[in-house]
This record gives structure tokens, sequence and C-alpha cells, in this order.
């Protein structure tokens, strides 16, 4: 996982597989990033992403929350069809942004 911060927006690029066993890793330094940047947006870019399964809803959910503590919104891009589609099954179109 890398990042960058541009003026308040923070995009955080996920790469490889998300499951239970790299959620973890994965909200911890997402959330890290979110109390040292303090940005007024965050974007996750699942372009690298090879696999996902629920919990990649979990880790989104998860940052949404943590992020609205902040007054922080959230954008998802770059996720592949099928993930787009459980996303959206979720009900989290109504909360972040798809790009």
């Amino acid at each position: 996982m890398k990042s960058e911060n541009n003026d308040g927006i923070m995009t955080v690029y996920l790469n490889g597989e998300i499951d239970h066993h790299t959620a973890g890793t994965i909200r911890n330094e997402a959330d890290m990033l979110l109390v040292k940047n303090n940005p007024y947006e965050l974007i996750l870019d699942f372009s690298g992403v090879t696999f996902m399964d629920s919990s990649g809803v979990g880790l989104v959910i998860g940052r949404y929350k943590r992020a609205a503590m902040q007054n922080c919104r959230v954008a998802v891009r770059g996720l592949k069809d099928r993930d787009r589609k459980i996303l959206m099954m979720s009900g989290l179109q109504n909360k972040i942004e798809f790009r």
C-alpha cells in the first residue's frame, strides 16, 4: 500500500489481495495516515487489487466511519465490476462516491 497527499486529498493505493489476512494491516495503515494527514477527502484506489472478499467491504465501511469523524469524505476508484457490485449492494453508494 502506498499513499499520496496533495492539497488535502489523500489517495491510498491498494494492491494485491484484500481478505481477512490482509485487511487488518491495511486498516491500521490507512487510519494512521488519516490521523497524520487530516485530509478533507480520502480516495481509496483499488486499481492494483487482484482479489477482494467481504473483508474489503468492511475495510471501506470502516474507513468511511473513521474519516467521517474528521469531516473527511471518501471516494473509491479503480474497482473491478464484481467488486463495485458488491460494494453497491452494501448500500455504500449513499455514503461514498464511486469514481
